[in-house]
């Protein structure tokens, strides 16, 4: 290691982190990963959360304010139930407490001659990052790169501030900003440990979201004749009493929300993990958890698909669309058909080379730098 760093790192004002067990926030899990990482590298690393956040770096520094998600409901936000607030509304209510922790990292950076600061919540913090350009900033992508988004980008850039991509494909839609790298996210291959053998059923986990495509994965499963379980969030609303719930039962089993602790159980178990995506998946965390204990994905040739899973040989990449122009199940049942072509050994074999933690971490050290070195 070149340098030693002072490193100002946030991620959201919503959640401590860890987040709470019902909610699933994978870019949560990234950024406590790098943070520790780069602590474990001999960088001193701050850490703007709300109050009752444990991560093992130098500061946790909380201010005043505690998470959202913890006094939402209660006397202080009780507008936030109304029934006159929309998604508009509640959203510039959360921003504020994303603003809060930002604006608290870089009055303690100045103040504290931070070398570069990472933030998640871009949306939020690009405005800052113009405003003071003294400080080099690296954001990274977690989000699709919808039109709004690049604009917004190319209205407050500045020298200062650097894009990280997920994946190579979520560059697509917005190929000339300022992007510095792209760095797959990486996993703690501790928590996922290789599993040799599968039992008789297939798996999907995720948010029961169309998005996620939940609904698709049930009704490829009852084509194939095959078990399935569903692990996600528990939901409500039309979506999940029509095409979800109807369709529970003996071969068809909704197991709950797992605990993230406790995922690798049963990403271990699965015969394949259904990934029948209905958007441009930036990355997909599950997938690389789910090949790390030898479990095969098949997904959708959508977003970042092709750049996690490697086709045929840590499961199938399965075009969207079929000559009408429909959904593809019937792709997604011959996929399933072949999953025993697929070696649950070259899955944990891909993960390690490709996305580990350690791999993750050493590359944000480098492109951290990099950066300093530039802004010298």
């Amino acid at each position: 290691m070149n340098k030693k760093l002072k490193i100002g790192m946030t991620i959201t004002g919503h959640y401590t982190i860890p987040p709470p067990k019902d909610i699933i926030y994978a870019p949560m899990v990234i950024a406590k990963a790098i943070a520790e990482g780069l602590t474990k590298r001999g960088h001193e690393v701050y850490f703007f959360a709300p109050k009752g956040s444990k991560l093992e770096v130098s500061r946790i520094i909380s201010g005043d304010i505690k998470p959202l998600h913890g006094i939402r409901g209660k006397k202080e936000l009780k507008i936030l139930s109304g029934k006159y607030v929309g998604p508009v509304e509640r959203g510039k209510i959360y921003f504020l407490w994303d603003q809060y922790f930002i604006s608290l990292m870089y009055k303690t950076a100045i103040k504290n001659n931070f070398d570069i600061l990472h933030i998640h919540p871009i949306d939020t913090a690009i405005p800052f990052g113009m405003a003071f350009e003294k400080i080099p900033v690296v954001y990274t992508l977690h989000d699709p790169i919808y039109p709004w988004r690049a604009e917004v980008f190319e209205i407050f850039s500045s020298k200062n501030q650097y894009l990280v991509s997920i994946s190579d494909a979520q560059r697509k839609p917005a190929p000339k900003l300022n992007y510095v790298a792209t760095i797959y996210n990486g996993i703690n291959l501790k928590l996922f440990p290789f599993s040799a053998k599968s039992k008789d059923h297939l798996l999907f986990l995720g948010r029961l979201l169309p998005t996620k495509g939940p609904d698709i994965a049930i009704q490829a499963a009852i084509k194939a004749k095959e078990k399935l379980l569903i692990a996600g969030t528990p939901t409500s609303g039309q979506y999940w009493e029509t095409k979800i719930k109807p369709y529970l039962g003996e071969n068809i089993k909704y197991v709950g929300n797992i605990p993230y602790n406790k995922t690798f159980k049963y990403y271990g178990q699965a015969k394949a993990l259904l990934c029948p995506i209905q958007w441009e998946e930036p990355f997909g965390l599950t997938f690389a958890e789910a090949m790390a204990c030898g479990t095969p994905v098949i997904a959708f040739k959508r977003g970042s698909v092709p750049e996690v899973i490697k086709h045929k040989k840590t499961g199938f990449v399965v075009e969207p669309y079929n000559k009408k122009g429909e959904i593809n199940i019937e792709g997604f049942v011959e996929a399933i058909k072949k999953i025993d072509q697929i070696k649950r050994e070259d899955c944990r074999k891909w993960v390690e080379e490709r996305f580990s933690l350690e791999r993750m971490v050493l590359e944000y050290e480098k492109i951290f730098l990099k950066i300093v070195n530039r802004h010298r």
